[in-house]
Formats: structure tokens, C-alpha cells, sequence
């Protein structure tokens, strides 16, 4: 059953790759794909050594320690849908948007903790899960912010108004892309 679940997952992830990563703002989201990627996976591993939690069934068990299904591919693919949806809001929306995210997460994760052997909880609880997800996914929020300050800072001509003589020369510039 395990196994079944790990496929579905995979094939789920693998659909919705077109649909996430739009042509728009591409470069933004890859950055905040891989950038999760490695921060879920660094903390997992600090986890899994501290024998905290393991992933009894898991893609290349040889190999791995974590479940690089989910620290490369399930929360980047959510954190970067999560990014989307908060990164024009004030921090009251963002936080509760979090909860939109995180708690469904840590609920699945302790259902599946209880039902399947796909996680084992060892000094770990749901409270951790919770905290862990919300701390990786502000993290992660915080460095697209970050990014798009610095986007900013490098692109004046987007903050302001261009007068008369930029408009024209703008607009010759689009009629040419």
C-alpha cells in the first residue's frame, strides 16, 4: 500500500508541474522550488540522525536517508504554489494562509503516521510537524521577499512613471517582442 501511495504521489507531482511553473515569473519559482528542496532536505537529514523520525518505506533506501519524494518534489512543488498565493498579501493574510497549508499537511502526515509505514515518529509529534512546516515555508517567503526587493532595487524604471519621451520608447520596445 505504501508503495502505491509513494506512486500516486510521484504521478500527482509530475501532473502538476505544467501548471505551476508558468513561463511567468519561471525564474522566481525555480528559485523557490530548489531552494525548498535543499532546506526540506537539510532539515530532514538533522532529524533523521537525531533519530527523531525515518521513513521506513521510501525511494532508494540504499542511497537516501529522507524521502526525497517529499523533500524534492511534494514541498517544493506546495511551497512555491504557497509563494504564489501570498506574495502580494499583508503578513495577517500570509499567516492565515499558512494555516491553509500546514494544517492539512500535518494532519495527513499524522493519519499517515498512524495508518501506513510511510513516516515513523520516534521523539516526534504533530506539533513538530506543524512547526517544521510553517518555519520552512516562512523561510521560504522570506527569501522571495527578499528577491523581490532586490529585483526592485535593480529595476527603477518599474517603481516610477516613465515620463512622455520613455513612454515612446517603450512602447517601440514592446512592438518589437
Amino acid at each position: 500500500m505504501e508503495r502505491i501511495l509513494l506512486k500516486l504521489l510521484f504521478t500527482g507531482c509530475l501532473a502538476s508541474i505544467p501548471f505551476i511553473f508558468k513561463r511567468k515569473h519561471l525564474l522566481m519559482s525555480l528559485t523557490i522550488f530548489f531552494a525548498k528542496g535543499v532546506l526540506s532536505t537539510s532539515i530532514d537529514s538533522i532529524f533523521i540522525k537525531r533519530n527523531q523520525i525515518s521513513y521506513p518505506v521510501r525511494p532508494f533506501p540504499k542511497i537516501f536517508d529522507t524521502n526525497i519524494l517529499y523533500d524534492l518534489l511534494f514541498y517544493p512543488l506546495l511551497s512555491v504554489i504557497w509563494v504564489k498565493c501570498t506574495y502580494h498579501t499583508r503578513f495577517s493574510v500570509t499567516l492565515l494562509r499558512s494555516l491553509y497549508f500546514s494544517v492539512p499537511m500535518t494532519i495527513a502526515q499524522w493519519i499517515m503516521e498512524k495508518k501506513t509505514k510511510l513516516f515513523k515518529w520516534k521523539s516526534w509529534s504533530a506539533f513538530h510537524t506543524f512547526a517544521s512546516i510553517n518555519f520552512t515555508l516562512f523561510t521560504i517567503r522570506g527569501m522571495a521577499g527578499a528577491i523581490k526587493l532586490i529585483l526592485d532595487k535593480k529595476d527603477p524604471i518599474r517603481l516610477s512613471a516613465p515620463d512622455n519621451t520613455n513612454k515612446q520608447s517603450i512602447r517601440t520596445h514592446e512592438q518589437f517582442q
